[in-house]
């Protein structure tokens, strides 16, 4: 009996002992899982933030920004390469061989040589000299170099950020989703230039790509540049804890509805851009004598006109624009119905700010006959004003509990 009572509190006091010893190593081990450590084998080993928190947000949300931020300068680059006629001065496509540009002289008049075989050259380069197609050729390469460079910065972090155990488990086909379409952005701007470097079927055509691979093109980077900017601004941003009450729930709704305006509207450019429908009519806000041109509906099937007339191009993008900034001007004014926070509130101003200064930029580059650092930077204005809106959705966005 006496053994028995003694072998029951030896049981005892050693499961007394482990389970304090459980609850001794427990705040430790979360602390040391905090730092990105465990206790293996008796050493300290390091994970650097294998379990995502807050600072790891703050990293990712960090180079999310950055590879949005690569992005603008693509887009910002692309257009003054299609505002300078230089897209199509590259006639070939390779992934590594065309990252060195020609040096010597008899590089040069080879890669001339090639372009002087296309339609371009044909029809309205055929007095260039070697100098301008040299300027052209630089414009493109240093385009689809930046390209390149994009690519990078989203591929090679992806697989660090991976290893490293950053990624939540629904981050991981977000951030996929992200690396995939750059490598379809750069496919997709190659199929665009192919389109000017075909032989139309009317001699008289101008050379040019299609409108309709150029709005797929931009459409696109701006997909892509929405995405990151949306990721990387709401893993740094943290939430605002705003009451809900029903004017919040109008105003969420009226901001998604603008943002989708303005990203129509800068969509829109492309089609302008892609037809020089900005040298049509360059009066405002009457187009020509008439609020309404006469050649609105010139091709058939009316639905054509859309796409491919330059006089309804140019109506459709000044509608859109003048539909954009009363729909960011109402924002503003209902914004101040609701209690807002100081970020939400400089977020609604600089778009409202930026709505105005878009449309003044876009109305002198019409009257202006569209002089190229002027429309240039009317295009980058139109980023501007999509950053803006994705600004204002990130910090109205609905705390998830």
């Amino acid at each position: 009996m006496v053994l028995l009572l003694r072998l029951a509190l030896s049981c005892r006091c050693q499961t007394a002992g482990r389970n304090l010893q459980q609850i001794q190593r427990t705040p430790l081990r979360q602390w040391l899982l905090k730092r990105g450590q465990t206790t293996e084998g008796g050493h300290a080993s390091v994970r650097a933030a294998s379990i995502p928190n807050a600072a790891s947000d703050r990293v990712l949300g960090r180079w999310l920004v950055g590879c949005s931020g690569l992005v603008l300068g693509a887009v910002v680059l692309g257009g003054v390469t299609r505002l300078t006629e230089s897209g199509l001065s590259m006639v070939d496509w390779h992934l590594v061989k065309e990252m060195k540009p020609p040096r010597s002289e008899a590089e040069w008049e080879d890669e001339f040589s090639k372009y002087k075989q296309f339609p371009e050259f044909k029809i309205m380069n055929h007095d260039m000299t070697l100098t301008e197609f040299k300027f052209i050729f630089y414009m493109e390469w240093g385009h689809r170099m930046w390209g390149r460079l994009v690519g990078l910065a989203y591929v090679l972090p992806t697989v660090y950020f991976w290893k490293r155990g950053y990624f939540s488990r629904s981050m991981k086909p977000r951030v996929l989703g992200l690396c995939g379409f750059v490598v379809f952005q750069g496919l997709l701007g190659w199929y665009m230039v192919k389109s000017g470097l075909e032989e139309k079927t009317e001699s008289h055509d101008i050379p040019r790509v299609s409108q309709y691979r150029l709005a797929a093109h931009l459409g696109s980077a701006l997909l892509l540049y929405c995405s990151s900017l949306w990721m990387g601004l709401t893993l740094m941003l943290p939430a605002n804890k705003i009451p809900d009450s029903r004017n919040l729930l109008q105003l969420r709704r009226f901001a998604k509805v603008t943002g989708g305006l303005v990203f129509l509207t800068a969509l829109s450019g492309a089609f302008v851009a892609g037809l020089d429908a900005g040298l049509v009519y360059n009066s405002f806000p009457k187009m020509g004598e008439r609020w309404i041109p006469d050649d609105l509906l010139a091709f058939s099937p009316a639905i054509k006109n859309v796409f491919e007339n330059p006089s309804t191009v140019q109506f459709d993008h000044r509608i859109l624009g003048i539909g954009s900034l009363t729909a960011i001007t109402g924002l503003y004014l209902f914004s101040r119905r609701v209690h807002l926070p100081r970020r939400a509130k400089i977020a609604i101003g600089c778009l409202t700010a930026m709505a105005y200064t878009q449309v003044v930029l876009g109305i002198s580059t019409l009257l202006l006959y569209v002089p190229t650092p002027l429309a240039a930077t009317h295009q980058s204005g139109s980023v501007a004003l999509l950053t803006f809106a994705i600004w204002v959705l990130a910090e109205l966005r609905k705390v998830v509990k």
